[in-house]
């Protein structure tokens, strides 16, 4: 009896230890220690065989899922993140501009806010955010921070101190350092480490807010914009220049760049981002430099610079392509951008040319 009911106890325990195994697609042939012969637990072989098709079609079904969604998620996030805002009508209310105040440093920080207040900042969209797809919107909205990153370089070291010897002010020394930082930095830079970090958009903001902290100091007339016209010549001779240096890299893609490339597309907003800041700055300095242009009758030339700019900034094809200039069948758009970007640094170099003498 006591040997019957230790072989009983014994097919239970095996018993138990197929099924558990059957849920794992395992089987159990561990033969019993009376000798007898094996146990095949038949029963396991369907259950393993049907545990594993489960976990297969969970997985398919996942994947399929997971690519369908992606297929809407990206078009339709792109959809509804794009925008490549280069309306010319865009300006400052006069009601928000007080007595002493300066009108291009107040376009300059509404063209910040602009992009990263009203409008995403996508340059540094992670690869799981619609934006990341972009290309047009990101090198738009970096064209246009480079720009303005340049101004705030002129207004640190020439409009904004009585002469050069003079101390720089703190607030647009502290825009200007801003401006320069990279436009794709998320929340992490893994270049720099793998702490959390400050990104694009909040140290453009911090400088829209220095840029609107000096403009409050000029209307209580505790810091200097001096209108001069060696500070005018600098200036557009630094906007002249960095035109000069868009015209030299759109040659460079006419040549090599191909048809069609993303590259193209690319340099072709960011000169697009430029040209509209540069004539955004360029309205609003007409305004703060009314004076010296009505002096050295640069009324007309100056008009017609911010025309071209304009023209250059409208520019919109639905694609960018590069075909063999001459051609008939199809456009060049670099070509007819660079047009008006040279265009435009020939007429800003007949200001500097004027203003020099």
């Amino acid at each position: 009896m006591f040997h019957d009911l230790r072989r009983h106890i014994r097919h239970t325990i095996q018993d138990l230890t197929d099924r558990i195994n059957a849920g794992s697609g395992k089987s159990s042939a561990t033969p019993p220690s009376d000798g007898s012969a094996p146990s095949s637990a038949p029963s396991s072989s369907p259950a393993a065989g049907a545990g594993l098709s489960w976990r297969w079609r969970v997985g398919l079904w996942s994947a399929v899922g997971l690519f369908l969604f992606s297929l809407v998620y990206y078009p339709v996030g792109m959809l509804m993140v794009h925008v490549v805002d280069d309306d010319p009508t865009f300006d400052v209310p006069a009601a928000e501009i007080l007595p002493n105040q300066s009108r291009a440093v107040a376009m300059t920080a509404a063209l910040i806010n602009r992009e990263v207040n009203v409008h995403p900042w996508v340059a540094n969209d992670p690869f799981f955010m619609p934006g990341a797809m972009l290309e047009r919107m990101p090198s738009f909205q970096q064209g246009i921070i480079s720009a303005l990153g340049r101004f705030a370089f002129e207004l640190t070291d020439q409009i904004g101190r009585v002469r050069g010897s003079s101390k720089a002010d703190a607030n647009l020394q502290q825009a200007a350092g801003l401006l320069q930082y990279s436009g794709t930095v998320w929340f992490f830079d893994s270049k720099v480490s793998l702490m959390p970090t400050a990104s694009s958009e909040s140290q453009y903001r911090r400088a829209r807010q220095a840029l609107l902290d000096y403009n409050m100091r000029l209307a209580s007339r505790e810091a200097v914009f001096d209108p001069r016209t060696d500070n005018l010549l600098a200036t557009v001779d630094r906007f002249a220049s960095d035109l000069g240096s868009s015209s030299a890299q759109l040659d460079r893609l006419i040549r090599d760049g191909g048809f069609w490339s993303s590259e193209a597309t690319r340099f072709y907003y960011d000169s697009k981002g430029r040209s509209y800041a540069y004539y955004q700055l360029m309205k609003a300095l007409g305004d703060d430099y009314q004076s010296v242009i009505k002096d050295r009758q640069l009324q007309g030339v100056w008009d017609q610079a911010v025309a071209s700019l304009a023209e250059a900034a409208r520019l919109k094809p639905i694609l960018v392509l590069n075909a063999t200039p001459g051609t008939s069948w199809f456009p060049n758009d670099l070509a007819a951008q660079g047009f008006y970007i040279l265009r435009a640094r020939t007429q800003l170099r007949e200001i500097t040319s004027v203003l020099q003498k």
